[in-house]
This record gives C-alpha cells, sequence and structure tokens, in this order.
C-alpha cells in the first residue's frame, strides 16, 4: 500500500509538472491558443499559435522589482480558467455596441522568498490580453517595477511595419519623443531603428503568409509608465522597454512604481490570418473600465482651425473671425483657436471672439501648452496646464466663457510622471465641463473608455507636416495607407486633415504642393477616426473647391456606430467602411504608383442606389448615383494617389 501510494504521489507530481510547463487557454472558437510554461529553470513563457499557426514563439515573462525577482527560480502555485463576458456601449471609438468574450488564465507562480505573482491572460477570437499582478507583501505596500522580462518573440519569416522611438529632448524646442516619426514597411526584423531606441505601440507584423500580429497595451494612467518595444533581440525577440531617462528634461523616474496589490497595464496582442481583426480590434477597451463619470453631455463634431494652413500669423482677431464664419458656412460645431492667442488676442478680446463664435451657432476649443520644465516652448500659453493651482484657475475662467475643449501641447515623454499630468488635466477638465484633445503626444491607451472628456491625441507624423516639408507631401498617400491598419487600430488619431487647398499656404497660391486628389481627401474625413475632427478647410475654399466637396464636408460624421475591413495593404492601398446610424460610407484610397482596379465584396449594401465620389479623367472630383448589383462584386477604380467613396443611406 505504501508503495502504491508512493507511486500515486509521483505520477501526480509528475503530472502537475506537466501541467505547469504547458498551461493552454484558447480564444472562444479555438483558433487563436496561448501557452503558458514554467519549465525547470524557474522562468515563465508564453506562446501563441493561430489556426495551428505559431505567431509567437516561446516568448519571456516575468518583472524585476525593487521587494522581488519574478524573471527567474519560479514556481507554479496554480491555474485556473474562466470564461469573460461582458457588453458595453461606447462612444468616441469605431464601434459603439460592443460583445466582449474570452477565456481568462491566471497562472500563479512565486518566487524562491515565496513572494507570489500572477500572469492573467485573456483570450478571445484574434485578441490576448495580458497583465502581471502583485499582492500586498507583508509590511510593504507598494513596489517599483525596475524592469520587465516581457517579450514578443516571432518566427523567423516575419517582417516589420514599425515606426522608431527618436532620442529624447530633440526636435522643436526639445519637445520629443511625440510619436511623430515615419514608418518602414514590409522590412526584416533585424533592422535596427532610426535612433537605437527600439519602436513606438502599436507594432505591426507580417508572418510570413501566415498571418498579421498587431502589439500594444491599454490601461495605462497615472500608475504605470507607457511602454514600447527594443530593437530585435536574440535573433527575432522584441523586449519591452520603460521610457528613456533623459525623457521629460530627466525629470521623474524611468522605473514606474504602483500600490500593493496592484497590476501593470494589459500588453495586448491582435492575430489574424487577414488584416481585418487588426483594423476592427476593440481589444483597446475590452479590458478597460472607466475613470469617472461624465460631468455633462460632452459633443463630439467637426471644427476649423486657421494654424494648419495660415500658421501662427492668423492668431489674430480678424482671421479668427473669417475661420468661425467658416465653421458657420460648413455647418461645423467647432473652431480651434491655436497658440500665442494669450498674446495676439488676449483674454478680453478672446471673449468677445468666443460669444461672436456663439452667436453663429459655433464653440470654441482654446490651445494650451503643457509645459512646463522639461522644454523650451514659449507659444503660449504657458505654465497653466502643468500647475494644480493655475490650471484649475483657468479652466474656470475657460468654463465661464462657455469654452467647450482645451487642445493641449507638448507634453514630454512617456515616464509615470507624465501619465500623471495627463490624467490630470483630463480628470479637472471634466470637472470644468471641458473636452481635451492631446497633441505632441503619447499614443492613447485605452482612453476614451477610461475617461469621458478624451476627444483624441495626435502621436502620428500629422498634417502640419504636410504644410512644413514637400517630402510629407510626396508621401502622404503612403502614410494614409498605413494609419487605418496601425496607428488608428488602437486609438483615435486626431491628424487635423482634409486639405482641399492644392497649395498648402494661406494664398493657395505658394508652399507645398499637395499631390492627392480631392476625393483622396474626402477619403480621409472616413479612414481617420477621431470624435473631434478638425479640418484643414480655409476660407477661400467656400469659393475655389469644388462644391461636391463643401456638400459632403457640411454632413460628415465624426462618431461611428461600425467598422469593416474591406481589402487593402499597409502603405499601399486601403479600402474599408463605417457606419453612422443606417448611413454607410465606403473609403479608399490608392497610394501606389499606377492605377488600381479592385473587385470588392459590398454585399451589405447589394441592391442600394448609393452616391458614389471618384476621380474623372483629369483628376477632377465627380459625383454619380449607382446601384449596386445584388450578388455581384463591386469594381473599384483608383487613380494614382486617388480615391473613392461610397454613401449608402
Amino acid at each position: 500500500m505504501k508503495k502504491l501510494l508512493g507511486l500515486i504521489l509521483f505520477l501526480g507530481a509528475s503530472l502537475l509538472q506537466v501541467i505547469a510547463e504547458n498551461v493552454q487557454v484558447a480564444g472562444p472558437d479555438g483558433k487563436l491558443q496561448v501557452t503558458v510554461s514554467c519549465p525547470p529553470g524557474g522562468r515563465v513563457y508564453y506562446s501563441v499559435t493561430y489556426d495551428g499557426k505559431p505567431m509567437l514563439r516561446r516568448s519571456p515573462l516575468g518583472m524585476k522589482t525593487n521587494i522581488g525577482d519574478f524573471t527567474q527560480g519560479l514556481s507554479v502555485t496554480s491555474h485556473v480558467t474562466r470564461p469573460i463576458e461582458k457588453t458595453y456601449r461606447q462612444d468616441r471609438i469605431k464601434t459603439s455596441e460592443i460583445h466582449y468574450q474570452a477565456n481568462e488564465l491566471i497562472f500563479a507562480v512565486e518566487n524562491v522568498r515565496k513572494q507570489k505573482m500572477y500572469v492573467t491572460f485573456r483570450v478571445s477570437n484574434n485578441d490576448i490580453a495580458f497583465r502581471y499582478t502583485l499582492e500586498r507583501d507583508g509590511e510593504t505596500g507598494s513596489v517599483v517595477v525596475n524592469d520587465e522580462a516581457t517579450g514578443f518573440r516571432f518566427p523567423e519569416q516575419t517582417t516589420t511595419f514599425l515606426t522608431p522611438q527618436s532620442d529624447a529632448m530633440i526636435g522643436w524646442k526639445r519637445t520629443k519623443p511625440s510619436y511623430e516619426e515615419g514608418y518602414v514597411v514590409d522590412a526584416p526584423m533585424h533592422r535596427i531603428s532610426q535612433y537605437g531606441h527600439g519602436f513606438t505601440f502599436p507594432c505591426l507584423f507580417k508572418v510570413g503568409e501566415d498571418g498579421w500580429v498587431l502589439v500594444s497595451e491599454t490601461n495605462v494612467d497615472s500608475r504605470y509608465c507607457a511602454s514600447r518595444l527594443s530593437d530585435v533581440k536574440e535573433g527575432s525577440l522584441y523586449k519591452l522597454e520603460f521610457p528613456m531617462p533623459e525623457e521629460n528634461n530627466g525629470n521623474g523616474t524611468v522605473a514606474p512604481a504602483f500600490a500593493l496589490p496592484g497590476s501593470t497595464p494589459w500588453r495586448t496582442i491582435t492575430v489574424g490570418k487577414t488584416l481585418e481583426p487588426i483594423v476592427e480590434t476593440t481589444i483597446p477597451w475590452d479590458v478597460v473600465e472607466p475613470r469617472y463619470e461624465a460631468s455633462c453631455d460632452y459633443q463630439m463634431g467637426r471644427g476649423t482651425w486657421s494654424w494648419i494652413l495660415w500658421q501662427d500669423g492668423s492668431i489674430n482677431y480678424d482671421d479668427q473671425l473669417k475661420y468661425i464664419d467658416l465653421a458657420a458656412a460648413m455647418n461645423f460645431e467647432y473652431v480651434l483657436i491655436d497658440n500665442w492667442w494669450d498674446t495676439y488676442i488676449g483674454y478680453e478680446k478672446m471673449e468677445k471672439l468666443i460669444k461672436y463664435a456663439q452667436s453663429k451657432g459655433v464653440d470654441a476649443f482654446v490651445w494650451h501648452s503643457s509645459s512646463g520644465y522639461w522644454n523650451d516652448i514659449e507659444q503660449g500659453p504657458v505654465h497653466l496646464m502643468d500647475n494644480p493651482i493655475q490650471r484649475k484657475k483657468q479652466m474656470k475662467w475657460l468654463k465661464e466663457q462657455g469654452v467647450k475643449g482645451i487642445k493641449v501641447d507638448f507634453f514630454g515623454g512617456d515616464k509615470q510622471e507624465t501619465m500623471r499630468l495627463y490624467e490630470a488635466i483630463l480628470s479637472d477638465a471634466n470637472d470644468y465641463g471641458l473636452m481635451v484633445i492631446f497633441h505632441g503626444c503619447t499614443l492613447p491607451r485605452g482612453w476614451e473608455r477610461m475617461y469621458p472628456n478624451y476627444v483624441g491625441s495626435e502621436a502620428v507624423l500629422a498634417s502640419e507636416n504636410l504644410v512644413f516639408n514637400q517630402h510629407s507631401c510626396d508621401m502622404e498617400s503612403f502614410s494614409a495607407a498605413l494609419h487605418p491598419f496601425i496607428r488608428n487600430t488602437v486609438g483615435c488619431m486626431e491628424f487635423g486633415g482634409t486639405f482641399l487647398n492644392k497649395r498648402l499656404n494661406k494664398g493657395n497660391d505658394g508652399g507645398t504642393v499637395r499631390r492627392t486628389t480631392d476625393v483622396f481627401q474626402l477619403a480621409t474625413a472616413v479612414l481617420f477616426q477621431n470624435p473631434i475632427q478638425n479640418f484643414a478647410l480655409a476660407p477661400n475654399n467656400l469659393t475655389d473647391a469644388p462644391q461636391i466637396c463643401l456638400d459632403f464636408m457640411k454632413t460628415i460624421p465624426t462618431e461611428w456606430d461600425e467598422i469593416r475591413y474591406i481589402d487593402g495593404y499597409p502603405g499601399k492601398y486601403v479600402v474599408l467602411a463605417r457606419r453612422n446610424g443606417e448611413k454607410w460610407y465606403v473609403a479608399a484610397i490608392n497610394a501606389e504608383k499606377s492605377t488600381l482596379k479592385l473587385n470588392v465584396d459590398l454585399s451589405f449594401l447589394d441592391g442600394k442606389t448609393v452616391k458614389w465620389y471618384d476621380d474623372d479623367k483629369n483628376l477632377q472630383p465627380q459625383l454619380t448615383e449607382k446601384k449596386l448589383k445584388a450578388g455581384k462584386p463591386v469594381r473599384l477604380t483608383l487613380a494614382s494617389e486617388g480615391g473613392v467613396v461610397i454613401v449608402a443611406e
């Protein structure tokens, strides 16, 4: 009997060891599978397959903290799985009604000091979210995370679509990094980033012919720093990296800290055979919850802004009147009054200007610098948003004038110090009924759901660069064909585009030359998702732009109920559809150097009579009506740097 009992105990221990080495959790349809293991040696790894094909090979997990090492000498104590299901409504993102279903694995390990770490995975049909959780450790109620072992090891055939993290404290008035670098596409993994600091989220990978993987993170707030991916290590491993010490002018720690018990942000992985799950993912919002309630009913909409074409010289009373009148003529809800207004207009005349706008049915967004002791910005107003006393005083004045929102510019990096500032600005702004747009900033990480008054971030090489240099104009179609697959997949993107000027200056007679067609520009108003859209129209467009373009822009929505990926390839072309209420918009652009002909499936519009915007033989916009045949693919002919927009009621 003793021998039998010993054998049973031995077999049980052996079975536990096998289980500990390979614990699996799959999405509801079984195609996406995560395997978590802790083999002899005491390190924790995970791997990912989709439809039986490897998408991530054995990749490390864990972290080193000031209270203990959770990267080695670990042993499994338990693991448990359960289904997760929730339905929620979310405005300001690509889809308004979301039904999230996933399977959750909580994998518990302990280190040699018997301190526990929990690794939680949530796996839906195409998305993975994972994070670490630590318990309170005796009398110790807080932890500093000095490093994470978190990594992403791709199969050897993988190619990349990435944008680099810049050096710290470079660029305009030493304001970088601000997520405004260019992309390199279809690159091998061994290619080193431009500055040698790795790559900013989100990061897109093509795993040969087996599928696509998008890596990012969400639920980043004042309790952690934002992260990025390193340059490739050990052949095909990308490691999670914390901010550089030099960011924020050296202020704030690189290592994040949080109270115990507590968790890190969620790191997210979206996987698919095609790009459809990448474009349509809602994982940045599925695993987060609101931080506070809205203080009022925030209204999304469209705006004009003089600065993009008329620049600093337009920040005067008379030019702002012209842009208010433009907003009223276009049925836009807002005007954005940009930097230097405190100097060139002044508070007293601003009050008068805001009242004039309100008399025309237009409300105001007003620009502020975030800084600041971390850069050299002189555009005013400065030294208001970084100080809680001055910030609340300024917001009180803005509320008294009836201002509806602020645009806050020039942040200093990704440290926890800076995340605290983002959250403080948002929270205080909500108290005063103000929406917030961030520029010169980091990527939003679940913020649309976390903060009800958050309405957009730049965090992209945006429209101002088209004005600044011809190279950006020459590359506009390439960049525009990237964003629906990368940057705009995980958060709203305040690009500030849709130009109808042919020349990007105040008189439409000089400056850089726009290469793209007018219909291409209309298409970007659909392709680029942001709930507050400040379009790059100018007063002269009321008389020099095609009327069909103006009529289109007068009715374009900025909030969407559904998104559908149709076709495309990053940097080459894109076709996608968005729905607002019962109205569908299908937008397509071509970044290739030759005409592109596509047969696309628009069966959800079968039999409908649609408005069809495209380029004529002279690349001028034309509008026709067409009835789409049921059961037939739709033929699109896209000129080089041209577009098509289809509108169906």
